[in-house]
This record gives C-alpha cells, sequence and structure tokens, in this order.
C-alpha cells in the first residue's frame, strides 16, 4: 500500500539535495513517508474522525515537517516529522471539538447526545 521507506544513506542524500532546492528530493521525501503518517494516525482512531481523514492531515503535518526540518540541527526526521503529524491531528481535533458545541435550532432537543 505504501512504499518503503527510505535507508538513512538514501534519506540522507534527499535531505542534503532537498537542501539545494530539488523539488524532487522533497517529493519523495514525502511519499516514502506516508507509512509514518498512518502509523501517527492510527493512535486517534478511537477519535470520530475517518482514519482517511486523519491520514490526509497527518499527510499535511508531514508535508509540513519536512518543508520546516533542518538537517544540521542533529535530529532525526522520522522523530521530527511525527511530531509534526501529532501536531496537525490534534489542532484538527481541537477545532472540530469546537464544532461539535454548536447548538442547531432545527434539531431536537432530546436527539443530542454526548
Amino acid at each position: 500500500m505504501f512504499p518503503e521507506p527510505l535507508s538513512a544513506e538514501e534519506e540522507k542524500n534527499c535531505l542534503e539535495q532537498m537542501a539545494k532546492g530539488d523539488e524532487e528530493a522533497r517529493n519523495i521525501l514525502i511519499e516514502r513517508n506516508l507509512r509514518l503518517v498512518a502509523h501517527v494516525a492510527k493512535k486517534y482512531s478511537n477519535s470520530k474522525v475517518d482514519q482517511d481523514d486523519l491520514i490526509s492531515i497527518g499527510s499535511i503535518g508531514l508535508i509540513k515537517g519536512i518543508n520546516s526540518f533542518n538537517l544540521e540541527k542533529g535530529a532525526r526526521l522520522s522523530t521530527y516529522v511525527s511530531r509534526c503529524i501529532d501536531n496537525e491531528i490534534l489542532m484538527h481535533l481541537r477545532a472540530t471539538k469546537k464544532l461539535g458545541a454548536e447548538v442547531y435550532l432545527n434539531e431536537p432537543i432530546r436527539q443530542r447526545q454526548r
């Protein structure tokens, strides 16, 4: 379903190429880390959000993480982007939680359950 992850050497090479402006290297990093998005999204399977939606939202976090990753800081890419994926999903869950508290005038009172 997902492409195999990059080896440490391939990942480092792609990160160096991306730092030089190589868009293809960036795309490879994104594609090869989609498995990580699915893994992180699985932690939120008990939420009311569909798993496919969680993966889509997590992919946004992956892209943001790859775009902002700094190889010189010494952190591993997977560690850094997994936090970015987590944060993106959590922001979405918080935003939808606020929307769930809305009351609609056409909705019968007894129908609302918490």
